[in-house]
């Protein structure tokens, strides 16, 4: 009930033509699904969550840096395929290659950061990797209409950053809670994945639609259909050839408008994901012992 009310709120309020009515339900939904939810958990003789969990600082950090990485790879990766496939006119498979950097750029800092973090902590591999990701995708904004080689250099500093927080992020979340909490850890840690992504498609799938919408300017004669969507726009210019190629252009312009509007929302959202979990981090050094809490608010774990 809390999740799919949450979608749904989301989703509607980023709509062009939203309605208050859905968009209020679904929230109301949501938040009773989840004060529900909360509940029955700290009634349960054996709970499924134990939210005194999230007051470790360490294991919030790393719930945070998984959420939000992933966040960034189903955003990044829904609307640069789209845009390169629909604007560019790449093929499926090279714009599946394009944001294949992502992965590439991971791989480096994601062995590395598994190796060196109990050296260096969780702050610069967590806080300072959501930093970096934050710059590649903003250097992605400014080279996407340029230079292809800048523009996938850009998706490669961003999997760097995000290789190494995510390859910490276990570590973050299973080292601090108790052996008994270990397996609800692991849960949160699923979870927290799956939310990124879904909220990414959630909402800046919409936000994309809503600027395209908003912001595409149809030439005389153009179907109002081609307004709801870059495909919907292409699909009405192959079939209205005297006015097909100024209207494929508008969509294209739209979408790109869009694209760098949905990005740069990305980069906001890392640069504070990066500023939250240091703040979060900030005490937190080498070697350091954490306390977890457990359902009776206690418990230790070493990392």
């Amino acid at each position: 009930m809390a999740l799919a009310g949450l979608v749904v709120a989301i989703k509607e309020i980023v709509k062009t033509d939203n309605s208050a009515a859905t968009a209020t339900s679904a929230a109301a939904i949501a938040a009773v699904g989840a004060a529900l939810f909360a509940r029955r958990q700290a009634r349960l003789p054996y709970p499924l969550l134990v939210f005194g969990i999230f007051r470790n600082a360490a294991f919030l950090s790393g719930v945070l840096a998984a959420g939000f990485a992933m966040f960034t790879i189903g955003g990044v990766q829904l609307v640069t395929t789209q845009r390169f496939q629909l604007v560019a006119q790449y093929s499926p498979l090279d714009a599946g290659i394009l944001v294949a950097a992502i992965a590439l750029g991971s791989l480096p800092t994601s062995i590395l950061g598994g190796a060196v973090v109990h050296r260096t902590g969780l702050l610069p591999l967590i806080s300072g990797g959501l930093a970096v990701s934050s710059v590649g995708v903003l250097t992605a904004v400014l080279t996407f209409d340029g230079s292809v080689v800048a523009f996938a250099a850009a998706l490669v500093v961003t999997g760097m950053g995000l290789g190494a927080a995510m390859a910490v992020a276990s570590s973050a979340i299973i080292g601090n809670v108790p052996v008994s909490r270990a397996g609800m850890a692991s849960s949160v840690e699923e979870v927290s994945y799956e939310f990124g992504n879904l909220t990414a498609v959630a909402l800046l799938g919409s936000l994309a639609s809503a600027v395209f919408t908003s912001t595409v300017v149809l030439p005389d004669g153009a179907d109002p259909e081609a307004r709801e969507s870059i495909d919907g726009a292409l699909a009405v210019a192959e079939q209205n050839r005297d006015i097909g190629e100024e209207l494929a252009r508008a969509a294209g312009q739209a979408y790109d408008t869009a694209y760098s509007t949905v990005m740069m929302v990305v980069v906001i959202v890392l640069a504070a994901a990066a500023v939250g979990t240091g703040v979060l981090l900030r005490r937190h050094g080498p070697g350091s012992d954490v306390v977890a809490a457990d359902s009776e608010g206690a418990g230790h774990a070493t990392q």
